[in-house]
């Protein structure tokens, strides 16, 4: 099977390289679509990768700006709208070609018998029904209306409601203003490069509940278990952790590890921050007044600046989580699902400085299990509130909250547990060849009212053979 995977972020792309990875070993061929700039990242992971468009520098900014569903007016001033919707534009054609577009370096055909995608790549379904394959939802944070808690982005705040119908009214709420704020590119998009009708006011903000999806969410069912009015059709498998990287750290890094007590470690990934300058004068304060040396991330936002390292401080470029995280005493991070999972599994106590997104989702529940702080937000973050917060993790209590749920998550295998959550919702009948039932099909012939779904191979055979016709086929 060739299966295309959407997804965006940084966030997104590292969970989404280990299912890739995974699915590889259980012979699908994997194509993920993403920005330029992961195309190395992707290619070095031994899957294939295809460019979708769209700046994600850009795009960070502006949720950083704009971290909640309402734009601030400033952005609305700025002509920031404007922008995002040409960039969705652009992202929602370059998903759609990355389902049947050659290889972009070797030229070699593609086309894909299956989507996975995460909730905000948004061409999901529509790219499905086009093709006609199955789509599957994967995804680092809950998108499925529950009365067991808030959808993460709706910071919706009631006084008279039953707390879990607020809960479970928050999913509708986001899906609305998402579709009323793009629900016309994506229209417009389906008219001109899918040639399909538009999707009307009513259906599109909940249609992949309306069609029953199939859904799987990476996280560990250890620390948030599958709400119990959640369907069938929708699992929690476990975070999708990759494979620790071989890694041979330069001798400086190697040099200050060995130096001291294990670090502190700080980074913030590609998040653009818009005073970084501050944000490192906080770190350097909090880490001396608690007496811990500090590992800093410049990440894209280049923390430090032109900062020498010391005895005290190591500036850090690129360095795998997987390696890093076993050799520090506390992470100190963003809080996206990835980064999150890579701290607990190796029983870091961790503080979330969220940003936008999923970020204060999972600070507070790192926090409602004990193995960190609560997350602070970063445009109230102070030096004493940093200091507070590390001297809980530096406690025996944060360590060993942190080192109780490492012990459930490491019997866990996310990723080869959602293969088998997607294999068991794949409609494998009407998937595979009749001919030759090992290969895929990616034909219909159609005669006399009968229908028989064909491979390539079948269909070359029997066209070579003259038994069948070319004007009888059908992609």
């Amino acid at each position: 099977m060739s299966a295309s995977q959407f997804g965006y972020t940084g966030s997104d792309v590292q969970p989404f390289i280990a299912y890739g990875s995974a699915l590889r070993r259980y012979g699908h061929r994997v194509r993920l679509a993403t920005h330029d700039n992961f195309a190395g990242f992707v290619r070095d992971s031994g899957l294939e990768f295809y460019p979708i468009g769209g700046d994600p520098a850009d795009l960070m900014a502006y949720m950083v700006r704009n971290p909640g569903l309402i734009p601030s007016l400033e952005s609305l001033r700025g002509g920031d709208i404007g922008r995002k919707r040409r960039m969705i534009r652009e992202m929602l054609q370059g998903c759609w070609e990355a389902c049947f577009r050659p290889d972009p370096l070797t030229n070699e055909p593609f086309v894909a018998n299956a989507i996975i995608a995460n909730p905000p790549s948004f061409a999901h379904v529509h790219c499905a029904q086009a093709l006609g394959v199955p789509v599957h939802i994967m995804f680092t944070m809950p998108w499925s209306a529950t009365r067991a808690f808030p959808h993460p982005l709706a910071n919706l705040q009631s006084n008279n409601t039953e707390p879990s119908t607020a809960n479970w009214l928050s999913y509708g709420v986001v899906e609305t203003m998402t579709w009323q704020g793009l629900g016309d590119v994506i229209n417009d998009w389906r008219r001109r490069s899918l040639g399909l009708d538009n999707i009307q006011a009513s259906m599109g903000p909940g249609i992949t509940t309306y069609l029953k999806i199939p859904h799987t969410y990476c996280w560990s069912p250890a620390i948030i278990s599958k709400p119990a009015d959640w369907g069938q059709e929708i699992d929690v498998c476990g975070f999708f952790l990759r494979d620790e990287p071989i890694y041979n750290p330069p001798s400086d890094l190697d040099t200050f590890l060995r130096a001291g007590p294990p670090p502190v470690y700080v980074g913030f990934g590609s998040i653009v921050i818009d005073d970084p300058q501050r944000l490192t004068n906080v770190i350097l304060e909090a880490a001396s007044r608690c007496g811990v040396r500090v590992i800093i991330s410049r990440g894209w936002s280049k923390l430090g600046g032109d900062n020498p390292n010391t005895h005290q401080v190591f500036y850090l470029g690129d360095c795998p989580h997987e390696w890093l995280f076993k050799r520090v005493s506390v992470v100190v991070h963003h809080g996206g699902a990835g980064t999150t999972a890579c701290g607990l599994i190796n029983a870091r106590p961790t503080i979330v400085i969220p940003f936008f997104g999923d970020q204060p989702f999972w600070g507070g529940v790192v926090a409602s299990i004990g193995a960190g702080s609560k997350p602070i937000q970063h445009k109230t973050l102070s030096t004493d509130k940093l200091v507070d917060a590390l001297r809980y993790c530096l406690s025996d209590q944060a360590h060993r909250a942190a080192e109780e749920v490492a012990l459930k998550m490491r019997i866990e295998n996310g990723v080869d547990s959602a293969v088998q959550s997607l294999h068991r919702n794949l409609p494998v009948d009407a998937l595979i060849c009749d001919v030759l039932p090992q290969l895929p099909a990616t034909w219909l012939y159609k005669r006399k009212g009968r229908v028989v779904k064909l491979s390539d191979q079948a269909a070359a055979t029997l066209l070579s053979e003259k038994m069948i016709k070319k004007s009888e086929l059908e992609p």
